[in-house]
C-alpha cells in the first residue's frame, strides 16, 4: 500500500548558463520573475531616472503581463518612467491578431498609464523596419552615458525548438548577426515559422543590463533538457546564443517551474 504521506519528489534545477530559478508552478514563477523587475525597474529609476523594458510577444508571458496591471503588489510600478521595447514583430499589421504589439498594447499600453510616446512599436511592414527601429532606440537610448545605453530588462521565452526572439534555427539572421552585427534584423526564409520576422539580436539582447528567459510546461521539457547538456551550437538552438558579458555587467536568469523540469532535472 503506498505511503499517502508520501511526497512528490523535488526536481533538480537543470545547469544552465547564468542562473536559474526554479518555482513549483507556472504561477509561481510569474512571481518571481514580476518581483525581480519590480525591484530592477525601480532601481533603475533611481540611478538613470528611466527603465528600459523589451518584453517578447507568444503565450508564455502573457499571465505575466496581465499579472503586472492587475495585482496590487506592482501598483508601484514605475511606469511614468518607463520605455516599452518589443523584442520581436511578425511582419503584420497592428490590427493583425498575431501581432506582438497588439497584445502587449492591449494589456500594457492601454492600463498601465505609460506615457503613449514611451510604447515604441515595430513598424513591421515597413520595408526598412530593421533600420527604423534601430534608429529609434540608438536614438533614444543615446541619451544615457556611455556604458549605459543599452537595455535594462529584457524578457524573452524559448521555443520547442530552441529558438528565442525571433532567432530560428539556421536562420538568416543568425548567418548576418557574424557577417554584419547589428542591432535589429529581419528575418525571413524557410527556416522562419511564418510570417517573416523583425527581431532583436544577440548583439542587442547580450549587451542588455538584466535577460530573463521564462520557460514553462511540459511541451518544452525535452528541448530544455537539450539545452542544459550542452549539446548543440547557437545555429542549433539559437537560445544558446543569449550570453550576457560580465563586462559591462550583465545578468543572464532562467525562470522555470516544475513541469518543465520533470525528472530530468533530478540528480
Amino acid at each position: 500500500m503506498p505511503d499517502i504521506y508520501e511526497l512528490e519528489p523535488t526536481p533538480t534545477a537543470p545547469k544552465l548558463p547564468g542562473t536559474v530559478v526554479l518555482r513549483k508552478t507556472a504561477d509561481d514563477v510569474v512571481d518571481a520573475l514580476g518581483a525581480d523587475m519590480l525591484i530592477h525597474s525601480q532601481a533603475c529609476v533611481r540611478a538613470f531616472g528611466e527603465f528600459h523594458l523589451a518584453l517578447s510577444g507568444g503565450s508564455t508571458p502573457v499571465p505575466l503581463y496581465l499579472r503586472l496591471m492587475y495585482d496590487p503588489v506592482y501598483r508601484d510600478f514605475p511606469w511614468s518612467r518607463t520605455h516599452l521595447w518589443l523584442v520581436d514583430e511578425r511582419r503584420v499589421g497592428f490590427d493583425d491578431e498575431r501581432s506582438n504589439f497588439k497584445m502587449i498594447s492591449e494589456i500594457i499600453g492601454q492600463h498601465s498609464g505609460i506615457p503613449e510616446g514611451q510604447v515604441h512599436p515595430i513598424f513591421a511592414l515597413a520595408e526598412d523596419a530593421d533600420v527604423q527601429y534601430q534608429r529609434t532606440l540608438q536614438e533614444i537610448l543615446g541619451w544615457r552615458e556611455k556604458g549605459q545605453d543599452r537595455l535594462d530588462f529584457v524578457v524573452l521565452g524559448m521555443g520547442a525548438d530552441g529558438h528565442t526572439a525571433s532567432l530560428f534555427p539556421h536562420s538568416p539572421a543568425l548567418r548576418e548577426e557574424v557577417e554584419n552585427p547589428r542591432l535589429i534584423a529581419i528575418n525571413a526564409g524557410p527556416a522562419v515559422t511564418p510570417p517573416d520576422r523583425v527581431t532583436m539580436t544577440y548583439r542587442l539582447l547580450n549587451a542588455s543590463r538584466f535577460v530573463a528567459i521564462m520557460v514553462t510546461g511540459s511541451g518544452k521539457r525535452e528541448m530544455l533538457a537539450r539545452v542544459a547538456s550542452g549539446r548543440g551550437t547557437p545555429e542549433e538552438l539559437p537560445v544558446l546564443g543569449i550570453k550576457p558579458p560580465r563586462t559591462p555587467a550583465g545578468e543572464l536568469r532562467w525562470y522555470l517551474d516544475h513541469e518543465v523540469v520533470g525528472t530530468a532535472g533530478q540528480q
